[in-house]
């Protein structure tokens, strides 16, 4: 194998290098790259081609880069160029690439705005900035915060970031309220400067975004002047945080409790061992640079070398002497750098796609280049210290933020020590003390001022402002945990009067001309698109307010009222039915409920109903018939009852009704109806179906009375409709004339306003409820709302004197069904037995028609059951239970002869015919012979 790796020709492939070569941080990446080249060809011996370096030193400056490029190009002709490290100077060297096809490889420049230049002969061995947007927003979501302020290098690299940080903030509603831009060559005066000015604001949330050079100079001077203490969050990319091995540990020190986003690269043998071989080799070759660190660049341009020279390798097999360039001018003169002098690459085609196709597993990680970019990796979370980071968290693009990797979603980050020494994470903003006082806009109306009214004092240069959303608002930032300075603003014109409604008031604190607006404005989905509210504070909704009628019944048909149809209609049916049952259950055993029918019918009837006034006189003999009749008298018990209590209701009882109770009814019927001025009930009567000409506007309680006490036909009103707030006010007054209706609009009460965004609505809608939950809410309302002790007025005033005393059929169901089930259960035991004691008139072979049996089983039930104790004892037995036949003592078969009538006590005296003393008797011979025992 030596022996042909000596026959065998090399090939000579040049390679361009642009890095800055008079920093330490490019001798560490040169290094690394020079030992990637001797690893990859000393277990490669049998390849055919061999990349040569040409450094060039850009000088940290673009137009040095560019030449460099230039020259590279053209006079080196090389097949591809490393570098360069700074994003600034890479946009030039991309196009010289391109229009060369030369594939131009950097490993550091990571600004996503290098991604729109769209050249195929780009290549970026590094991961995108705004691969990491998704770790930041995950914690800045994470904790709550609000706003952050990003502060970057006013440059390509850091310019580019900041519209892609934009909008995944904007993702989990996260404002940026301010942009902050250092330059690259600004002085410590001013850096501290800008630190002042971010001082001054509400938001602590920092994030940066710079090299580490200038990023350690920035968050030395915020230790300096105090914006390391409790309550600041400071943030640093992964530009910054991979590099923090190249600080001193003065500067780390004061960069404790800084978070900082990292590229995670994961802990093989293989990188340990190449830590400690470069290492060796860096000491020994630099021996004036003390305690040099690898970084996480370092090992991405030994990965980029190693990815080069496979794809190199692979396409100078097939055509080793192909290597060169087309149409050189042979005009120019050797390392010149004119624009036309350089010609193209024959192999930059071939070199781009295996490039893309090019995948193994480096030292730092997969190399794998998608759309020429390397895949986006995890990212570690640090918390630095005092000695460099302490890993507290993960991120993945698939399991999000998590504390450690190979765990679920649920595990959380580690703990934390946050500036100033604090385990308490920080809220994210705060009121400064050298900053402005808030200026709060207060609505300015003529009605219902006990809301929020504006008195001018010592002739109209001052305001005194009072009310009870002042009060609550007052007592709501009493309960902040820290001062909030404030000033109240009336929003009015130069005379007094209202400068507009209270749309036009919410607009000024999305203008900024306030700061908040206190008073009593609703919260409504377009208000909430511009500004923020807080939680609310009053009752919700749009209801109606209209007067009311005494509606008590004092006709001749009041008695029929308590009851509604169906029941009436229920309770005569069972009457009649419950009539109908006791007279089955006694006919046959009850001589009360015998005779013509219509007697019996009559008896039926009276039985049933007298049962209301406990009047029925009959007998109940049968058991069944006593069981109906006990469950029958306990629901008529309760019927009389409760008709009797709603009767009286009805006739004593003052019922006042609304004269109107659906806004349906206003609008069929064409009525007028009025709102508060300014209130944005006006348009939600619009969108309801209301004529413009049908609104009436009034501003005081007083107004509101008038025009309701006019009515729609007198050029008044028939309804007011505004917020229940408003509304339970003007009833606190006139309660007894006008009733409350609704709500007929759904809204979510009053609350504060913010602008958008603003980190003080969190905490007010904490205050608000503090304040709410407490006796503080009760005291103001009794001090602004308190009806007299005199007045009948009802505490609810949204529920008037208004009932339906009529009792339904829903109310006593449950009675029916009892009484009701007992009845048939009572007729279907009653007629078993009776079946069974007849059966052998149902089962008679010798009558064949059905039809007469059932006759006959009838006519067995229209006549008396002489078996039963109740004839027994009325007269069919003398002195003792033996029966006097008739006929002979001996009961022969022998007809009875005349004289034997006048002795049975089944004779008849006088003239009477003997046919009714026959029937009996028959009667008496057909019992004795179904029951011979009698």
């Amino acid at each position: 194998m030596a022996a042909m790796a000596q026959n065998q020709t090399i090939i000579p492939v040049k390679v361009g290098v642009v890095l800055d070569l008079k920093t330490e941080v490019a001798e560490i990446w040169l290094s690394c790259m020079e030992m990637a080249l001797s690893d990859f060809y000393a277990s490669r011996a049998h390849y055919k081609t061999r990349l040569v370096f040409r450094t060039r030193d850009s000088n940290g400056d673009v137009v040095d880069a560019a030449a460099a490029a230039l020259d590279l190009i053209k006079n080196e002709e090389v097949q591809a160029i490393i570098g360069p490290a700074q994003s600034t100077q890479a946009k030039f060297i991309i196009q010289l690439g391109e229009k060369s096809q030369v594939p131009i490889i950097s490993f550091s420049a990571t600004t996503p705005s290098l991604t729109s230049i769209r050249s195929p002969y780009f290549f970026r061995t590094t991961i995108n900035d705004s691969a990491q947007l998704g770790a930041i927003s995950s914690l800045v979501k994470t904790f709550g915060w609000r706003d952050v302020v990003p502060i970057y290098v006013d440059s390509e690299f850091g310019e580019g970031i900041i519209p892609y940080l934009t909008d995944a903030l904007q993702e989990i509603d996260v404002r940026v309220p301010y942009r902050s831009s250092i330059s690259p060559s600004a002085t410590d005066e001013e850096i501290v400067a800008e630190l002042y000015k971010l001082m001054t604001m509400q938001t602590r949330v920092f994030l940066v975004h710079m090299w580490y050079n200038l990023g350690s100079r920035l968050l030395d001077k915020a230790n300096e002047i105090g914006m390391m203490k409790e309550g600041f969050v400071w943030i640093i990319t992964d530009n910054f945080g991979d590099l923090l091995g190249k600080l001193n540990s003065s500067v780390i020190s004061s960069m404790e409790g800084v978070l900082s986003v990292t590229t995670y690269v994961p802990e093989t043998n293989d990188l340990s061992r190449f830590r400690v071989q470069w290492k060796t080799k860096f000491q020994r070759e630099n021996p004036t640079i003390l305690d040099a660190q690898l970084d996480v660049f370092g090992l991405w341009a030994y990965d980029t070398v190693f990815a080069l020279a496979m794809a190199v390798e692979r396409i100078g097999i097939n055509n080793s002497k192909s290597f060169g360039f087309l149409n050189i001018n042979s005009k120019s003169a050797n390392y010149s750098t004119d624009l036309e002098a350089f010609g193209v690459s024959k192999k930059g085609q071939e070199l781009c796609d295996a490039l893309s196709s090019t995948k193994f597993r480096g030292i730092a990680g997969n190399f794998s280049l998608v759309n020429g970019q390397l895949e986006s990796s995890t990212f570690k979370i640090l918390n630095v210290n005092g000695v460099g980071g302490r890993t507290i968290g993960f991120w993945t693009e698939q399991n999000g933020l998590i504390g450690k990797l190979g765990s679920d979603k649920s595990t959380r980050l580690g703990p934390i020590i946050w500036p100033g020494d604090s385990t308490s994470f920080p809220k994210g903003w705060k009121i400064p003390t050298n900053g402005k006082v808030l200026k709060i806009g207060v609505p300015v109306k003529d009605g219902f001022t006990e809301f929020a009214k504006v008195t001018h004092i010592e002739n109209g240069n001052k305001a005194e402002i009072k009310g009870f959303t002042i009060d609550v608002f007052r007592a709501a930032v009493d309960e902040l945990p820290y001062a909030l300075p404030y000033k109240l603003v009336p929003f009015e014109k130069s005379d007094g009067t209202s400068a507009g409604t209270y749309d036009d008031l919410v607009y000024q604190v999305y203008n900024g001309t306030f700061d908040a607006v206190v008073g009593d404005t609703t919260i409504t989905e377009n208000r909430s698109r511009i500004v923020d509210f807080t939680l609310p504070f009053t009752d919700s909704g749009v209801v109606m307010v209209v007067p009311i009628k005494d509606n008590k019944s004092k006709n001749a048909w009041a008695f029929l009222k308590p009851l509604t149809w169906d029941l009436w209609l229920t309770s005569s049916l069972f009457f009649v039915f419950i009539g109908f049952v006791v007279w089955v259950l006694e006919h046959r055993i009850n001589d009360d409920f015998r005779g013509p029918p219509s007697h019996q019918i009559g008896t039926s009837f009276w039985f049933s109903f007298s049962t209301m006034v406990f009047a029925h006189k009959e007998k109940v003999v049968s058991n069944l018939a006593r069981f109906v009749v006990i469950i029958w008298v306990f629901v008529v018990l309760i019927l009389t009852q409760s008709y009797t209590a709603s009767l009286t209701s009805i006739l004593t009882v003052e019922q006042l009704q609304p004269t109107i109770t659906d806004i349906n009814q206003l609008l069929k019927n064409g009525e007028n109806v009025g709102y508060v001025e300014g209130s944005f009930v006006h348009g939600l009567l619009r969108q309801a179906g209301f004529e413009p000409s049908r609104l009436k506007i009034f501003k005081t309680t007083e107004e509101c009375d008038e025009l309701l006490s006019k009515g729609s036909a007198n050029g008044g009103i028939a309804a007011a409709i505004d917020e229940t707030p408003d509304m339970k006010l003007f009833l606190a007054k006139y309660c007894s004339k006008y009733a409350m209706i609704g709500p007929i609009f759904k809204t979510a009460g009053f609350g504060f306003v913010f602008p958008k965004g603003s980190p003080l609505v969190a905490d007010m809608s904490r205050a608000i409820l503090n304040v709410t939950e407490g006796d503080n809410m009760k005291n103001i309302e009794n001090k602004w709302f308190k009806v007299e002790e005199q007045s009948d007025c009802p505490a609810d005033h949204s529920q008037p004197k208004i009932s339906s005393n009529s009792l339904s059929l829903e109310s006593f169901w449950g009675l029916f069904l009892i009484a009701g089930v007992a009845s048939v259960a009572s007729l279907i035991i009653f007629a078993i037995t009776f079946a069974y004691k007849h059966r052998h008139i149902l089962f008679d072979s010798s009558e064949p028609s059905v039809r007469k049996r059932v006759g006959s089983m009838f006519k067995n039930f229209d006549q008396k059951d002489l078996s039963s104790h109740t004839f027994r004892k009325s007269g069919f037995r003398e002195g003792n239970d033996t029966v006097i036949a008739a006929g002979s003592p001996n009961n022969s078969n022998c007809p009875p002869s005349p004289s034997s009538y006048s002795n049975s006590p089944f004779s008849f005296s006088g003239q009477a015919s003997p046919e009714p003393a026959i029937l009996i008797i028959s009667n008496y011979v057909e019992m004795q012979r179904i029951s011979p025992s009698v």
